[in-house]
């Protein structure tokens, strides 16, 4: 019994003696590990949390506070159609209605619509259709091709729903908004989709280039003049245009920023005419600057400054890189363009430029855009500066600035040299010459052209 008991407390003694050793060293440098959610290689794809706002905006409020304020407007234009040579050439014939429709905005309680100028252009009649069906007829209060923007009125003393005007500068890519119109003569249809891009100029070659916002939201025919609201309701911009080859919806679509639209509408209110102020430069695009060796990668070069300007009185230079205005980041002449787009004359606007390697603000104040149409011609002209001058190889002239035929659309930039064969220096030259001309006669205008030829045209 004894020797039973010995043998058991040696077992007892060795196994206790094993264990021990195995925890001490064995055991202690065995790695633990610990497996945690937060330690997984895997994204979630249903994100939740830090994406869920994105995901998850909400825009019913928004399209509530838009869609009553958005409306249908039909645009009666009156054709003529000659029946034979007589009426051709001396007028008569049948006359028939032709019906255009598009959108747009009620802007205040008392019935001011903002729409595009494409879309009312030679109306005869104006008739506006709310979401609710009510129907009313409409006014032409004023229009400005150059923006695409017209402002119309219903002929009521109703009091109406409106959309709030946003800040079309503070907006940012990636931000969603919702484009609100009546395409296909539907009532007020929402889409949705994001900012891809501002300050879009749809024609790099164009001398009086916009600065459109693009977006992916669905736009189709009858969305022109309708609303670009962000999720707050508030109106950033004005859907114009699509580029599209078949004429449908394929992913782009563009409109007019609202600090623009409501800058054009309050001019019309004010003036009867839009007020376009100018710092007083030209420019030149960054490729041609960098093969004139210009270190250029972002921002307007200034090529030249005109004589008496805000640019020119500020301290403005020939070579300065503008990279900055009020704050507002420059990388390109479409952004120059589309902010001053919201500024008048006298405006006083901080310019950042880039001078001998150094950043330097300076005060400019804006002048007036001064331009004048020479009736029966169609051409839009404005003085012409140094630079201009100079690229020419003239002493004096005009620049045509616009063109109402695309006919004569090879003489925008041309220089007018004379007007009924006497020398202009300027827009007064001109308006004199046209005053003493008789009514009905015809004009004559002799230009140079970017070659440095010189010809005559006869407007009849």
């Amino acid at each position: 019994m004894k020797q039973t008991a010995k043998l058991f407390m040696v077992a007892l003694i060795a196994g206790a003696v094993t264990l021990g050793g195995y925890k001490f060293f064995v055991e202690s440098d065995t790695p633990t590990a610990y497996v945690t959610q937060n330690e997984s290689s895997f994204i979630p794809t249903n994100y939740a949390g830090v994406n869920s706002a994105a995901i998850n905006t909400d825009f019913t409020d928004a399209a509530e506070r838009t869609v009553h304020a958005v409306v249908h407007v039909q645009n009666t234009t009156t054709n003529r159609r000659p029946s034979n040579m007589m009426e051709y050439f001396y007028g008569g014939g049948k006359s028939k209605p032709v019906v255009g429709s598009g959108s747009g905005v009620i802007i205040s309680p008392d019935g001011y619509i903002v729409t595009n100028n494409h879309v009312i252009e030679n109306a005869a009649q104006l008739q506006v259709t709310l979401n609710d069906n009510r129907t009313y007829n409409a006014e032409l209060v004023g229009t400005d091709p150059k923006t695409d923007i017209a402002l119309i009125k219903l002929d009521s003393n109703d009091e109406f729903p409106y959309v709030p005007f946003g800040d079309s500068n503070e907006i940012k890519i990636g931000e969603w908004v919702l484009a609100v119109g009546n395409p296909f003569n539907l009532t007020s249809t929402v889409t949705a989709g994001i900012v891809s891009a501002k300050a879009r100029d749809l024609n790099e070659f164009d001398r009086n280039p916009q600065s459109f916002i693009q977006t992916d939201a669905a736009v189709n025919r009858g969305n022109s003049g309708g609303a670009l609201v962000n999720t707050r309701g508030e109106l950033v911009g004005i859907n114009t245009a699509i580029t599209s080859e078949t004429g449908s919806y394929v992913g782009y679509s563009f409109a007019v920023p609202s600090n623009n639209a409501r800058k054009v509408i309050e001019d019309i209110m004010e003036f009867g005419n839009v007020q376009r102020g100018i710092l007083g430069i030209s420019t030149i695009n960054t490729k041609l600057a960098q093969r004139q060796g210009v270190d250029i990668s972002e921002g307007v070069y200034i090529a030249d400054i005109e004589k008496g300007s805000g640019a020119d009185k500020g301290g403005l230079k020939k070579g300065d890189i503008i990279k900055n205005i009020d704050g507002y980041k420059v990388a390109k002449f479409s952004d120059l363009v589309g902010y001053l787009g919201s500024k008048r004359p006298d405006d006083v606007v901080d310019v950042t430029v880039v001078r001998n390697g150094n950043n330097k603000t300076i005060p400019v104040t804006l002048i007036k855009l001064e331009t004048f149409t020479i009736e029966d011609t169609g051409l839009e002209i404005r003085n012409a500066n140094r630079a201009q001058l100079k690229a020419f190889g003239v002493e004096n002239g005009v620049v045509v600035s616009d063109t109402q035929s695309q006919d004569l659309a090879v003489l925008k930039g041309a220089i007018i040299v004379k007007v009924n064969d006497k020398d202009v220096s300027n827009i007064d030259d001109v308006k004199q010459i046209m005053r003493t001309g008789g009514f009905g006669e015809a004009v004559k205008l002799t230009f140079v052209d970017g070659n440095g030829q010189l010809n005559s045209y006869i407007f009849r």
